[in-house]
């Protein structure tokens, strides 16, 4: 074959241009002929089953085959090619039943839903409307999922359906709009159309009905005899250049087409068929294939290599009307051209695809999704020119569709560590003043922990610690990481006064036990009432000793005493019986031997006193010395001695082997074993130094050591190291720094109690293994080649110019090069350099009669930054002449260089920040150390050291300009891009209170009241401090407690009562004068004080009983002359003892002088119940509870609540708690435990580390940092911030893209009209990103995005062919816009989420003549989101003559055509049955004949409208049953007015009666009784007649509203 190539290529060299165009000819007609294809094919049908003699072996398989024609119809097999016909049996092997598994089918998704081909229903769609889905099949492997012949599982399994029946909405017809207004004659003289358009609105949908043509034409007058002639000096025609599509580029050798021919047929519809010799290019293909499959191996760039080509085209003059012309009928001023280089055209490569990427999904998880796994391949070549487009350069498809034979994921939990330890000073306001010594605090605190995510496994033990991961991959919710907590708060001893000194005891100390002493010592003691508690220091001393004299162990003590019988008389000297007992001195009665001397006698002389006797004071009195008696002290000083205790030391093992039984058992309660605490114990003397201990009893010697409970030691406990953080996988380019890589471990248990410290290092970072280094390319260009025309051949055979001049194209060697200068694969520098350099340009050929310039000169001298510099050039010779050549540009201006920048603010300032000071663009961000990720939250106490306030720094970005505003980087206005400055973040301030007031008496006098303090608002919270607690409306908070007053120790103390002072009387004359009365009703007054029984000193009233005050003011009587003059009350008489409410008592008066006539005396006696004095009882009663009262240390937390016990006297007074004593004890507790609510601040996680900025460029770059809240405030405590999250902007860099302008406009060039191209320009900008508001971007010099990496726009998006109309063509008119996005609706409501737009291209017809060539109308559809729901109806005009115009109209207004049931049109003409002829009558809208207004109907028997009668009295308001208004026409009025002269009136114009008028009326009556008896008369039915009057006419009545009918 190739040798044959090579001969035929030999001859065809060795011919003429005529032979060789011969043979192209007949090489093309023979093509043509193979490339026919008969209407016949052969169709098959499905394999058969395999038919053998056993599972295993080889078989028979069959099929239909038959042949068809391409309408369906089958026809005999001679009509088919008989080489071509399939097989009708093939070999096979009978499957065994466990090769059933080997294989299986895989189906595709169900497609969409498509429109049934059946006919649709003659009723018509009401909801839905059937359809057909169809799905592929394909047959793959079990084991591994690869696909194979489809044979294979058709062996085991019949083939799946591949459609199923689906229900679709009712088909939607397409809506249009309404037409345009007609447009001007397309020609002012002559034949002329005019033509109007509308656009598609809704495309159809679910096989509704095909768009309606959007065009209409007319011609401009109905009679064509009327046409306007063109007159002598206009042509009836004009003629157009038109130009046809370029052909495709080939190289030099084949034949060119597109020789301008004048076809003088009309009808040309411009578009001829070509006939290009595909021999001979088929032949340059393959020898350049061949070449370069050599050249492959050989060089890697020779597939790069450009070639050039011609292209050619067809030229034509079209006339106004269609036909063509001769060329020299078209003006034009050069000669056209039809010819031009070219590139040829390269199809894209691609490298092999990679192996597939592992599958994304490697175990089962619950949401049953298939995994993905992709393969990819790279450009090794752009295409050019008309090549082939790139394929996809990567693949993706599903993977691991059987998730039951994949593990189950793992999953991931959070755990926590141990809680931290209970701290109060985190709940203390700003302006608590124990701040500064946080050990005192107890009561309630809070206490935090960290929570971390693991990955949970199955066979984990508990005392497994999981190795920590990432926090995102726990997805369930974070434990509590907050609880409250409590410190117990220390409590002081309380002990209970001390006792009396006990007697002299015998000091028992070996010192003195073999010596005579007369030395001794006393004790006296105290218990201890509350044992002290927490961290209080011990008790003090219990016990006191003191030395005495004369110590005694035993006594005799007499225990009674008889009574005094005197010797002689009733008194006097006597004697009295008397019996003792011998103890010891501490009270206990020991045998009579022990005590010394003897004991007491058994009688005691005693003594009686007499009447006048002396006792003790008074005359006869003994003398003073027998009276007394004197005895010496001891002369030793008072010297106390006691035990002192040191505090109990910690609790440690104990050495000993033998413990002490209950108390080892009682410690060894606990897992860790007993220990023991020791102290000191030293004898001191009270206001001394440490004495010897036998100076301290024995007896009260405290222990020195105790058992104890050991405490578990706790070792440090810690996770195992994270994994290695991952290094950079991709390459690293040049100077880059070193990556690094860190893991880290997390404290779960803090070490106590002599546990196992932690491990020093708990953050560990290493670098990382390098990186290769990323390759380096460059792109290498060489010099521009010779500019390359259109072969002299092809200029002539197309019939152009002889002289080699003019536009072509000119290449240069594009190469890749590595870092050393080396020449590398094109594809390294497709992925690491960026684009292309362009490599084909145009160039130009001068020609005789180009224009002739001169060189350009040099630049002008730049006077400054923003300067422009000039350069010019000259016309030479006869160019100067040339009208075209003037109008070209001969000055050049080009903006100077400038390198003067300026940096600008630009943005607002940041926040104000306090943790980033040291932190810049790209900062670290956490240094290392810290605890870095080490789970949700840091530590409490370095998040208590944190300060959210203080000075801090905020930030703005500088933008560096030039003198023209473009954006340069930050660097070259020598600054960072970032201007910082000082600001204050100001502080919370939490609520501020007062102090505590002092405490305020007790409310009651007597018995249990309450005593309050108060605090008030000083300062309100700003800045988010802690809020204030409920105040009342004073601003100010309380706090009350019981208290307790001793009853009676107040009195009320009165003076006697003043005289009795009388008031005067005023006189009836005037108020002014007065009579001094000297007798009668007067007042008394007096003074009281409340003094203290124990002093009798004066106190405040309030602590004397208010109900018991005693009156100050009262009335009184001087008698007058005349009047009953009375002694003063008696005493109230004695009640009897014992309750009895019936017993009285009395008190009464005497009468000291009668009284005179007309007086009488006042009431003389007075009696009351005893039962006031005598049955009052008494009973306890408790008072409320006090306010929770906390330690002195604690700020909430555990407290105690107390009440007082009260004795209440029947009648409600408060009395002494002994009259209650009878009662006994009360059983109600006085003091109950109570809790204070602990006030929580927000707590709040660290700040995360700064993020990356979030662009590379451009002014929405910034830079965040984020904090979530763990803990929301509670208990007033202070609120969370509102800022959770910071930004600070990133220094502005400037953006580079490329640019693609505006399409330009059609452009045919050298022609008029035609095939020709819209352009548009590729040009690299930069600009501030893509924020609004900001200066446009502004273009720069292409190596700036090139540099960038920016790849290239691919020349095909830079230009599309369009065309341009001829005079005269039919042709379609342009895109009309996109229209509104409509939603599929039902009822109103969408069920779709995103609706159809359309837009489409209507026909434009200029003459009649080309109405059969004209295109065919289009549209296109798209997606679109955001539509709404819009409903049609159909809208109706008014009636004239018995027609209507209907349209259609959509909800928002627009007249459509389309959309509207055509089953519900409203009816355009009204048709009556029979014809409404008669006068004044009509035809409605229901086919029913009916009269105008001011008619009424009158019918037939048949019920049809007989004839219209005008409606009498048309003025009475009911005249016009169907008229609403009713109003009264003129013609009524006057006929009115015509009968009012002839009416009867019974009053006469002269006001006289008209008696005439009254005696016609009763002729008038007599005569209507007459006619009714007659009636009565004749229509009686009579017994022998039936039914005599039933035989009547019917008669029909019209009956109009009238009142008178």
């Amino acid at each position: 074959m190739m040798y044959f190539l090579a001969r035929l290529l030999a001859v065809a060299r060795s011919m003429t241009p005529g032979s060789v165009l011969c043979v192209v000819l007949m090489t093309v007609a023979v093509a043509t002929d193979r490339l026919r294809r008969s209407p016949f094919s052969w169709k098959t049908g499905v394999w058969g089953v395999c038919v053998a003699e056993e599972c295993g072996s080889s078989g028979l398989q069959l099929r239909s085959v038959w042949c068809a024609h391409t309408e369906g119809w089958s026809t005999h097999q001679s009509s088919c090619s008989l080489r071509q016909r399939p097989a009708q049996q093939r070999t096979c092997v009978k499957v065994c039943e466990w090769q059933q598994q080997l294989f299986e089918w895989h189906l595709s998704p169900w497609g969409v839903c498509a429109p049934s081909p059946a006919p649709r229903p003659s009723d018509g769609c009401v909801t839905a409307q059937r359809g057909i889905q169809r799905r592929s099949v394909t047959c793959a492997r079990r084991s591994n999922g690869t696909s194979v012949s489809l044979q294979a599982c058709e062996a085991f399994a019949p083939l799946p359906e591949l459609e199923q029946a689906c229900l679709l909405p009712c088909p939607l017809d397409c809506v249009v709009s309404a037409f345009s207004h007609w447009s001007p004659c397309s020609r002012t003289c002559g034949p002329a159309l005019q033509q109007r358009m509308r656009q598609v609105l809704a495309p159809p949908l679910y096989g509704g009905a095909e768009c309606p043509s959007l065009t209409q034409t007319r011609p401009c007058s109905q009679d064509s005899s009327d046409s306007a002639l063109c007159t002598s000096d206009q042509q009836e025609y004009s003629y157009s250049l038109w130009a046809g599509p370029w052909s495709e580029c080939r190289r030099k050798g084949t034949v060119p087409t597109g020789r301008t021919t004048v076809d003088f047929n009309g009808g040309l519809t411009g578009q001829k068929t070509l006939k290009p010799s595909h021999a001979v290019k088929g032949h340059s293909e393959i020898i350049h294939f061949q070449h370069h499959n050599h050249d492959h191996h050989r060089n890697p760039r020779a597939s790069w290599d450009l070639l050039i080509g011609y292209q050619t085209r067809q030229l034509r003059c079209t006339r106004s009307d269609g036909k063509n012309a001769m060329l020299s009928l078209c003006d034009h001023h050069n000669t056209p051209v039809n010819f031009r280089s070219c590139v040829m055209p390269k199809d894209c490569e691609v490298s092999d695809w990679s192996a597939w990427s592992s599958c994304s999904k490697t175990c089962r998880t619950s949401d049953q999704l298939p995994g993905f796994r992709h393969k990819k391949r790279y450009m090794k070549q752009a295409p050019i020119g008309e090549g082939k487009k790139c394929p996809s350069l990567e693949e993706v498809e599903t993977c691991h569709t059987m998730e039951d034979l994949l593990p189950l994921c793992p999953r991931y939990d959070w755990k926590v560590t141990s809680w931290g330890p209970c701290q109060v000073r985190p709940l203390l306001s700003q302006q608590d003043h124990r701040h500064g010594n946080s050990s005192i605090l107890c009561g309630g605190g809070i206490q935090t922990r960290d929570a971390y995510c693991v990955r949970t496994t199955g066979n984990a033990t508990k005392s497994h610690v999981s190795r920590p991961v990432g926090p995102s991959l726990c997805t369930g919710l974070l434990p509590p990481l907050t609880q409250p907590c409590s410190i117990p708060c220390s409590k002081p001893c309380h002990l209970s006064p001390w006792s009396p000194w006990g007697p002299c005891l015998l000091d028992y100390s070996p010192e003195h036990h073999h010596q005579k002493s007369e030395r001794g010592f006393k004790l006296r003691m105290r218990f201890i009432v509350e044992d002290t508690w927490g961290e209080s220091e011990t008790c003090p001393q219990a016990t006191e000793e003191m030395t005495c004299d004369d110590p005694i162990s035993f006594l005799w003590r007499v225990t009674s005493r008889g009574p005094c019988v005197p010797s002689e008389g009733p008194c006097g000297r006597g004697s009295q019986e008397q019996s003792g007992e011998c103890v010891a001195v501490t009270g206990e009665t020991v045998p009579r031997g022990r005590c010394p001397g003897d004991p007491p006698p058994s009688r005691q002389p005693c003594e009686v006193p007499c009447p006048g006797d002396c006792v003790l004071e008074g005359k006869g009195c003994l003398p003073t010395p027998v009276l007394e008696q004197w005895k010496p002290c001891s002369i030793r000083p008072c010297l106390l001695y006691y035990w002192d205790t040191s505090p109990w030391g910690p609790c440690t093992p104990d050495p000993n082997a033998h413990r002490n039984g209950s108390a080892q058992e009682e410690a060894e309660g606990r897992t860790c074993g007993t220990g023991v605490q020791t102290r000191q114990v030293i004898c001191r003397r009270v206001g001394h130094g440490q004495a010897e201990s036998k100076r301290c009893p024995d007896s009260t010697h405290p222990n020195h050591i105790r058992f104890c409970a050991l405490k578990c030691k706790v070792d440090c406990t810690v996770t195992p190291f994270t994994e290695w953080s991952p290094c950079p996988t991709s390459c690293s380019p040049t100077n880059a720094t070193t990556s690094m890589q860190s893991r880290h471990r997390i404290v779960i248990q803090r070490p106590a109690n002599g546990g196992q410290e932690c491990p020093a290092t708990l953050f560990e970072e290493r670098e990382c293994n390098p990186r290769p280094l990323c390759p380096t390319y460059r792109w290498q260009t060489h010099s521009w080649h010779h500019c390359i025309l259109v072969p002299d051949s092809v200029r002539q055979a197309v019939g152009g110019p002889t002289e080699a001049c003019g536009v072509g194209l000119e290449t240069r060697a594009v190469t890749c090069v590595g870092a050393d200068g080396a020449p590398a694969d094109l594809a390294g520098c497709l992925l690491w350099a960026g684009a292309m350099p362009r490599r084909v340009r145009q160039c130009r050929v001068v020609c005789r009669d180009d224009c002739a310039f001169s060189s350009w000169t040099r630049f002008s001298r730049c006077q400054g930054c923003g300067s422009w510099r000039v350069r010019t050039r000259s016309l030479l010779g006869r160019s100067k002449k040339h009208h075209h050549c003037q109008q070209e540009a001969l000055v050049e201006k080009e903006a100077c260089p400038c390198f003067e920048y300026q940096a600008r603010p630009h943005g607002p300032w940041s926040q104000c920040l306090l943790h980033p000071l040291h932190q810049h663009a790209g900062y670290a961000p956490m240094q290392r150390g810290q605890h870095q990720n080490q789970g949700v939250t840091l530590g409490w106490q370095a998040k208590a050291q944190d300060k959210d306030c203080g000075q801090g720094r905020r930030y703005r970005a500088l933008a560096c300009l030039d003198h023209q505003g473009h954006l340069f980087e930050p660097a070259m206005c020598n600054n960072s891009g970032i201007e910082e400055e000082v600001c204050l973040v100001p502080c919370p301030l939490d609520c501020r209170l007062s102090e505590w007031s002092a405490w305020s008496p007790c409310s009651a006098p007597c018995g249990g009241g309450v005593k309050m303090r108060s605090r008030w608002l000083r300062e309100k919270p700003f800045n988010g401090g802690r809020p204030c607690p409920k105040l009342d409306f004073k601003n100010q908070v309380s706090e009350v407690v019981p208290c307790y007053s001793a009853c009676d120790r107040y009195v009320w103390e009165a003076e006697p009562w003043s005289t009795c002072t009388i008031n005067p009387t005023p006189t009836l004359s005037t108020s002014a004068t007065l009579i001094q009365r000297t007798c009668g009703d007067g007042v008394q007054t007096r003074k009281i004080r409340c003094v203290r029984k124990k002093d009798e000193r004066v106190v405040d009233d309030s602590l004397c009983g208010q109900d018991e005050q005693p009156i100050t003011t009262q009335i009184c009587l001087l008698p007058c002359p005349f009047h009953c003059i009375t002694s003063e009350w008696s005493q109230w008489s004695e009640c009897p003892v014992g309750c009895n409410e019936r017993e009285m008592r009395w008190r009464n008066k005497t009468v000291l002088r009668t009284p005179g006539e007309g007086h009488t005396c006042p009431e003389l006696n007075q009696t009351q119940s005893c039962a006031s004095t005598t049955c009052l009882s008494h009973s306890y009663a408790f008072s409320d509870w006090s306010s929770c009262q906390l330690s002195d240390h604690a700020l909430c937390g555990q407290g105690t609540k107390t009440r007082l016990l009260n004795c209440i006297r029947s009648d409600g007074k408060l009395v002494e708690l002994s009259r209650c004593k009878e009662w006994g004890p009360s059983r109600g507790r006085l003091s109950a435990p109570c809790e204070v609510s602990c006030p929580v601040d927000c707590l709040l996680t660290d700040w995360s580390p700064w993020s990356e900025c979030s662009h590379t460029c451009g002014v929405q770059s910034k830079m965040t940092h984020s904090r979530m809240v763990l803990q929301q405030a509670a208990e007033g405590g202070r609120p969370c911030p509102s800022q959770l999250s910071q930004a600070r902007a990133c220094p502005i860099r400037p953006c580079f893209s490329w640019a693609l302008g505006e399409w330009s406009s059609c452009i045919v060039e050298g022609a008029h009209c035609g095939e020709g191209v819209r352009e548009r320009n590729l040009s690299c900008v930069v600009h501030w990103g893509s924020a609004s508001g900001l200066p446009l971007p502004k273009a720069v010099h292409e190596d700036q995005c090139t540099a960038s990496g920016l790849s290239k726009a691919m020349e095909a998006e830079l230009w599309q062919p369009c065309s341009i109309p001829c005079p005269g063509d039919c042709h379609l008119t342009e895109w009309s816009p996109w229209s509104t996005c409509q939603l599929l609706c039902l009822d109103g409501r969408g069920f779709e989420t995103q609706g159809h737009q359309a837009r489409s291209r209507a026909v434009a017809i200029q003459v009649p003549e080309n109405t059969d060539s004209c295109p065919s109308q289009v549209y296109e559809t798209r997606m679109c989101r955001g539509g709404t729901c819009l409903s049609y109806e159909w809208v109706t005009g008014g009636w004239e003559d018995n027609e209507r115009a209907v349209w259609c109209r959509r909800s928002d207004g627009i007249n459509v055509t389309g959309g509207c049931l055509p089953q519900n049109r409203p009816p355009t003409v009204r048709h009556c049955h029979p014809a409404c002829t008669k006068p004044f009558s009509f035809c409605t809208r229901s086919g029913v004949c009916v009269c105008e207004r001011g008619y009424t109907e009158v019918m037939t028997s048949h019920g049809f409208l007989d004839y219209c009668t005008k409606t009498p009295g048309a003025d009475h308001k009911k005249a016009d049953v169907k008229s609403v208004e009713g109003r009264p026409r003129p013609g009524h009025m006057q006929n009115q007015s015509g009968i009012g002269g002839w009416a009867l009136q019974p009053v006469g114009p002269d006001g006289r009666v008209r008696l005439w008028v009254y005696g016609l009326m009763a002729l008038g009556f007599l005569t209507v009784l007459l006619i009714i008896t007659m009636s009565f008369l004749l229509c009686k039915n009579p017994k022998d007649s039936q039914n005599a009057c039933s035989t009547q006419k019917t008669l029909t009545f019209a009956y109009d509203g009238d009142a008178d009918m």
